[in-house]
């Protein structure tokens, strides 16, 4: 957002400053336009005015030696004609817009309006604005004698060389101007626009820790508009309110669960006293009953306790080698596998697959996921456990039984807290086992995901973001 802002920021200052450097540009070329004509056309006058007075021979060599004195100093071509169009002097380069004999009045193209106003009474008033590209000569014309006594016209070709420079480095000057400005504009933009998001970045950065269960997670940045302040301040008001709610009800968990261990706990070392003393028949079976759900509470206590301890975990994630966890849990267990027939097997351990995660968040999860395996596949079932890179960039440990699986409508279920599918209510367990692993792959920014294996069976796989 910073970067559309800052976008959005030059482009209409880059507009400002083209909008404010050309109509200046333009200006000064006008302006500089008009001094030339004005200068010139001082000149074209006098020129005249010698003209007008041109009695005898002596009158035109001095008119001669001053346009020539004048085209020398200047470079510039001087003609003059009269109102046949014949030439009666010149000096200085060929006029482009001379004469013409064949032209009826006298004048070429380029010079023809000019001559033909001048003829008639009318002298030059406005010239070609001068770029620095062009053009490369001007032509301007000054009538001889006034009103109906016209006698003929003065054409001036000037060369623009000088004008045209000085054009060229004032437009330089404006144009390194509102590159200046613009670069002083920017820094400016910069700031501002530095200024406005490092409270909305900071913002968003507490929300995405928020969200991911980091329950401390706040807004700490003072800077910015009012605004802004004022919803930090409110955000983590919002965010200390969500805390303590959270906490307490964790807290009411944690401690439940605690306080009642420790009646639970005496209960079963009671009834488990007492068996002794009961006698053989109806009674020692419920007595067998009665220890078994004590001892199912006592399970469904201590899956409590650890689900609280995840919830309220404040451990941040660390990178960890996972196929080298998943080795280690699968020698672990291989025992227990063996002892209630089944065969745990693994194939296509990626080498090196890292990942960041809780501590020990694999070994967990997959403790759990194979305690399951142990508890619902029948003996002479097969289990395997793979691990590889995901295409997008995760690392998966995939978890495969080929056991009777549950039905379709139940697999959205079995990451939920306490649940069982209906086959399998008399199974020990508390229910909790997938819903801690769930919450310590969410936890650690991952996921865990259960479908059905092919042709029978559950898999399920855990995602965690590689390192």
């Amino acid at each position: 957002m910073r970067r559309r802002l800052l976008a959005v920021l030059m482009v209409l200052m880059g507009v400002a400053a083209l909008l404010l450097c050309l109509p200046l540009a333009d200006a000064y070329a006008r302006g500089r336009t008009e001094h030339l004509l004005l200068q010139r056309r001082s000149d074209a006058v006098r020129f005249a005015d010698l003209a007008d007075r041109m009695r005898t021979d002596a009158d035109r060599s001095e008119l001669s030696a001053e346009i020539s004195r004048y085209a020398e100093l200047y470079a510039a071509g001087v003609v003059v004609v009269d109102t046949a169009g014949a030439t009666t002097a010149q000096a200085g380069p060929a006029i482009g817009a001379g004469v013409d004999a064949g032209a009826g009045a006298g004048c070429f193209t380029a010079a023809s309006d000019a001559c033909r106003r001048a003829l008639t009474g009318r002298s030059t008033d406005l010239l070609p604005t001068l770029r620095p590209w062009g053009p490369a000569s001007v032509v301007l014309a000054e009538p001889v004698g006034r009103d109906e006594r016209v006698s003929g016209a003065v054409l001036l070709t000037v060369p623009t060389a000088a004008a045209r420079r000085d054009v060229t480095v004032r437009w330089s000057l404006i144009a390194a101007g509102a590159l200046a400005a613009f670069a002083a504009a920017a820094l400016v933009a910069a700031g501002i626009s530095r200024w406005l998001m490092r409270p909305l970045l900071d913002l968003d950065r507490a929300v995405e820790g928020l969200a991911a269960g980091s329950l401390q997670a706040r807004a700490v940045s003072a800077a910015g508009p009012p605004e802004l302040r004022h919803l930090r301040q409110h955000f983590n008001t919002m965010a200390q309110a969500v805390s303590e709610s959270i906490g307490r009800q964790r807290d009411f968990v944690a401690d439940a669960s605690h306080q009642l261990r420790n009646p639970l706990a005496t209960l079963v070392l009671q009834l488990e006293n007492v068996e002794p003393y009961v006698a053989p028949g109806p009674g020692r079976a419920e007595h067998t009953r009665a220890l078994d759900e004590a001892e199912r509470l006592e399970e469904l206590l201590d899956g409590l306790l650890a689900l609280a301890r995840v919830e309220s975990g404040v451990a941040e994630p660390h990178e960890h080698d996972v196929s080298q966890a998943v080795r280690e849990r699968v020698r672990a267990w291989e025992p227990v596998f063996r002892d209630a027939g089944l065969a745990l097997a693994t194939a296509d351990l990626a080498e090196e697959l890292r990942a960041r995660a809780l501590p020990d968040a694999t070994g967990r999860i997959l403790d759990s996921l194979l305690d399951n395996a142990v508890k619902f596949v029948p003996r002479g079932g097969r289990i395997e456990v793979t691990t590889a890179r995901g295409t997008d960039g995760t690392a998966v440990v995939r978890v495969a039984d080929d056991g009777p699986g549950v039905g379709e409508d139940q697999l959205p279920l079995l990451l939920r807290r306490f649940a069982r599918s209906p086959e399998h209510q008399n199974v020990p367990g508390s229910g909790l086992g997938l819903a801690i692993a769930d919450e310590i792959a969410r936890i650690s920014g991952g996921s865990l995901g259960v479908g059905a294996n092919t042709p029978h069976g559950l898999v399920v796989e855990l995602r965690l973001p590689c390192a």
